[in-house]
């Protein structure tokens, strides 16, 4: 039974990283490409921000955002937090980009991981 326990630990722990690696690579991606493709990116930030401020100057800070996200989820410290942190971001961008209709289904998807990974979290 002991040996049973240990499997299903270490299956848990496997899980909880993989989850976390995978949220972490998505903020890491989204905020490097970004800063190398600006324009690109700028169409998905609503027209009510971009009216008022530099859409290329908001991207950097959402950028340096997504990275500190995404360190702070590989940190293994206060992770429930972090992973709620990135289902908000997330729900926001879906929220804020109600066209984007061909990649809202991969956000859900995301959001849904990241309660899951905030849910399991101690």
């Amino acid at each position: 039974m002991a040996k049973a326990s240990l499997a299903l630990t270490h299956n848990d722990s496997l899980a909880r990283w993989l989850l976390r690696v995978g949220l972490a690579f998505v903020f890491v991606y989204a905020a490097v490409s970004s800063l190398i493709h600006p324009l690109v990116w700028v169409g998905y930030l609503p027209n009510l921000i971009t009216n008022h401020l530099d859409g290329t100057l908001i991207l950097k800070l959402i950028a340096i955002y997504q990275l500190l996200l995404a360190v702070w989820l590989m940190s293994g410290r206060y992770v429930r937090y972090a992973a709620l942190l990135g289902a908000l971001t997330l729900a926001g961008i879906v929220i804020s980009n109600p066209g984007q209709t061909l990649v809202t289904f991969r956000d859900v998807g995301l959001i849904c991981m990241a309660l899951g990974l905030a849910v399991i979290e101690k």
